[in-house]
């Protein structure tokens, strides 16, 4: 590798961390306080013997199981596990609705077997737009699911069926990407503080 290629990819590395660092700081000035109550409102539905699901597409489909293993496995404490469950895990039950119903069925359907009112649904986008969460949100409503959007861009058509939505101010996936994961490994850490290791507990 010569010297002009290697100054080259870090000056492009350094960009990319600038900009993901100007994302970051507008999300948190945007949503600090979003992120408390959405935290809060985890907490007490396990309070309450409820549970967290949680659903994605793609890259936010594996973003949605890493959130769900924390719950149920541990995030930094050791605690006893906490119920949570990715939508986009199960292949047999996706396939069977996407080939019988159409892909846009597979969130719903499963909203209304496994949901219960009380519960949280969190839904994860970088666009904001997916149809099959968009469906998921609107079923959860009927159930009196709450509904929390993590999302990009403008916030998308998905915003509109949610009770809290986390919106990354970026058109850039992968930024808005980063960010969701950060999002969510936050919220591990809030929830956790706030069943196990707040003095207000």
């Amino acid at each position: 590798m010569t010297q002009q290629l290697f100054n080259d990819l870090n000056k492009l590395i350094r960009e990319r961390l600038t900009e993901l660092q100007t994302v970051q700081n507008r999300f948190f000035d945007l949503h600090t306080r979003d992120l408390v109550e959405v935290a809060h409102d985890i907490s007490q539905a396990i309070t309450q013997g409820k549970k967290l699901m949680i659903m994605g597409n793609g890259g936010s489909a594996a973003d949605a199981q890493h959130m769900a293993a924390e719950f149920v496995n541990r995030f930094k404490i050791e605690r006893v596990p906490l119920p949570a469950l990715s939508l986009s895990t199960d292949t047999s039950i996706l396939t069977a609705i996407g080939n019988d119903y159409g892909f846009d069925q597979v969130f719903e359907k499963q909203i209304l077997a496994l949901g219960a009112s009380g519960d949280i649904l969190l839904g994860i986008s970088t666009s904001g737009n997916s149809p099959n969460i968009i469906r998921g949100f609107k079923t959860a409503r009927e159930k009196k699911i709450k509904t929390v959007a993590l999302t990009g861009n403008q916030g998308g058509a998905m915003i509109e069926w949610a009770d809290r939505s986390l919106i990354v101010p970026s058109t850039d996936t992968p930024h808005i990407q980063e960010i969701h994961i950060w999002a969510i490994h936050l919220l591990c850490e809030l929830v956790d503080f706030l069943l196990f290791t707040s003095p207000e507990k």
